[in-house]
């Protein structure tokens, strides 16, 4: 899967959209955007941006506080000039907290609300763009997107949006 990605880089469209993502995705920032932005439509949605920024700042610390610390993989090797300037992060490359922070909103953000095949969609395209601008290998990026699934599920059930059900 790794080779894939290699095929496509260069592509200068494709570049400013990866590096774009990625950049913007970093510390869940595009999420707490988006959690703001519908905040500022009602005093409900102001409460779910305020359950969103709280749950994404629990899942960043389970994954990057706990998670990572069990495993010591190497970030993909990159020699030539990037594209773009980016942050290398110094944890372990497995799994992404961006792949596991974008599916943990999308989670979050998709209840209850047509607008949900965007945010999985989005999610998809922040957690791809960390294979295609190779901070990390495409095994690390499924393994976020799965951990930020079952963290998303979780955080559903023990906390409830308001007037929804916990089933």
């Amino acid at each position: 899967m790794d080779k894939t990605f290699d095929q496509m880089r260069g592509n200068p469209a494709l570049d400013r959209v990866m590096y774009g993502a990625s950049e913007l995705a970093d510390f869940s920032l595009l999420w707490h955007m988006v959690g703001v932005a519908r905040g500022l439509t009602s005093d409900e949605r102001a409460n779910e941006a305020i359950r969103l920024s709280v749950i994404l700042g629990a899942e960043s610390l389970l994954v990057n506080g706990v998670i990572k610390s069990f495993f010591r993989r190497r970030r993909p090797a990159w020699e030539q000039p990037r594209a773009f300037r980016i942050r290398r992060p110094r944890s372990s490359s497995f799994p992404s907290g961006h792949a596991s922070a974008a599916f943990t909103a999308a989670t979050i953000l998709s209840e209850g609300d047509p607008w949900w095949p965007l945010y999985y969609a989005v999610a998809a395209v922040v957690a791809s763009s960390r294979t295609y601008v190779k901070i990390h290998h495409a095994s690390d990026v499924v393994a976020g997107a799965a951990t930020g699934l079952v963290i998303g599920r979780i955080a559903r059930r023990v906390w409830p949006k308001s007037g929804m059900s916990r089933s």
